[in-house]
């Protein structure tokens, strides 16, 4: 049986190694190659895999339709949209993910993104840079702000248990799910929910109810001094909605961590030009802890599922 790993996991050779070492002593071959997103690319690598690792790069339809030993895929990120499920269905290749390993770090960015917008990080920092002051840019508290949530799995809880640590107010969207209220966390309907947010942050993934979701339409009910944060999947928010929303000053700013596509972005980007924008590419899942946690996952995926007990099923 054959293990093939299609790009880094993002930990050392080393650990790498310690990984792979007890699936070699038992017969198993590996290999491992760097990401490469081209599916004839791909095709050639994985053609004899049984079990195939990924992280984020696009798995595309023809590349499982040309691996005929392929009986698993490994995904070691949270969310699959990237990987062509259907066609992994058809085959009944069996499908996992990482859940898990990036609650920590995209929790804590998002506080971070929280932060900055709140305090005008960017701007003060311009500001000290070229010999100015605060003049105009005194910021404002997390405290008493009231943080609306859209998606409320590991992480949008996380995110929740820290703003109320802050002292802010919890709320969440209700059209995912018939989640009750909790001491923490009260559930309402969009428009209610986007009109009381001071911020609202998004952490569900892209299904059909969530494509598109922020829009014109629902950037519309936000306050003008509002904030809105997008670490869960770029295809949530339509991205010349929010530009336009931010460049009219219908909301005041947005830190963005996700796009339709995945980094390095056209430099046309409508929000990489638009007004009071943080932007990061795609980095709210990556840290050194979050990595060494992702690796325990994805070997333990692969232990499961040899042992005919499949954790994180996807598929």
């Amino acid at each position: 049986m054959k293990i093939v790993l299609l790009e880094s996991l993002g930990i050392s050779q080393e650990l790498l190694d310690s990984y792979v070492k007890p699936l070699k002593e038992k017969g198993y071959e590996f290999a491992a190659y760097e990401r490469n997103d081209d599916p004839a690319v791909q095709i050639e690598e994985a053609k004899d895999a049984d079990i195939l690792i990924i992280a984020n790069m696009p798995l595309k339809a023809e590349v499982i339709n040309a691996c005929p030993n392929l009986k698993y895929i490994d995904v070691a990120f949270t969310g699959v949209d990237h990987v062509a499920l259907d066609a992994a269905k058809a085959k009944g290749i069996k499908v996992s993910n990482a859940s898990g390993y990036s609650t920590v770090a995209v929790a804590e960015l998002t506080i971070a993104m929280m932060l900055d917008l709140l305090r005008r990080v960017p701007q003060v920092d311009a500001a000290c840079r070229a010999g100015g002051t605060k003049a105009g840019l005194v910021g404002n508290e997390l405290e008493g702000k009231t943080v609306a949530l859209v998606g409320t799995g590991h992480i949008g809880h996380r995110v929740a248990e820290l703003v109320h640590a802050f002292g802010a107010k919890v709320i969440a969207y209700n059209g995912f799910s018939h989640k009750a209220d909790t001491e923490l966390i009260k559930y309402l309907p969009m428009k209610e929910m986007m009109e009381q947010a001071d911020i609202v942050s998004l952490h569900c993934p892209v299904t059909d109810k969530s494509k598109g979701l922020i829009n014109k339409e629902t950037l519309s009910y936000m306050k003008p001094t509002a904030f809105l944060i997008n670490e869960a999947r770029g295809p949530v928010v339509v991205s010349q909605d929010l530009a336009d929303a931010l460049n009219s000053g219908k909301i005041a700013g947005a830190g963005i961590d996700v796009f339709e596509n995945e980094p390095p972005l056209d430099t046309n980007h409508p929000l990489l030009h638009s007004k009071n924008t943080i932007v990061t590419p795609h980095v709210a899942f990556a840290t050194a802890e979050s990595m060494a946690k992702r690796a325990v996952i994805v070997f333990d995926n692969i232990d499961a599922y040899l042992a005919g007990n499949q954790k994180n099923i996807i598929l």
